[in-house]
């Protein structure tokens, strides 16, 4: 059984917005996160932290590599949520989430970017670069 036109037309209109979204919204709330935000953690353990994703660096380092990664985390979210420039921007994202997932891989073991989907929302943004170069 094919799927009707007028179904496959809404879902090529649709999927990209929802990625665009869903993206933007991981992005934003992981900063909101160290932020403190949320409640919780702060920026203090998300420096920490960062020194362990990124355990193969001197740990000198992890103060930088938190903000850098704040930072594009909160440029990337808010264009990802208004639609600026998208295909660079998800393009962007596709990257920072990759090197993200190479890093958790590197240090934790490939389980652990695996259980947080850090490649399947690489492979999103992709895929939302691809549709907005081919999209109107």
């Amino acid at each position: 059984m094919s799927t009707p036109a007028p179904a496959l037309a809404a879902l090529a209109r649709w999927a990209p917005a929802y990625a665009r979204v869903a993206l933007a919204a991981a992005f934003l709330s992981a900063v909101a996160s160290r932020l403190s935000a949320w409640g919780g953690n702060d920026f203090a353990a998300f420096e920490r932290y960062t020194a362990e994703v990124n355990a193969f660096l001197p740990a000198a380092a992890a103060p930088f590599l938190a903000r850098a990664a704040t930072v594009l985390e909160a440029s990337l979210g808010l264009a990802l949520l208004v639609g600026w420039r998208l295909r660079w921007v998800a393009l962007g994202a596709a990257g920072l989430l990759a090197l993200f997932a190479i890093a958790m891989a590197v240090s934790f073991g490939l389980k652990s970017p695996l259980d947080y989907s850090v490649f399947s929302a690489s492979a999103c943004a992709l895929l939302l670069a691809r549709a907005s170069a081919s999209g109107p």
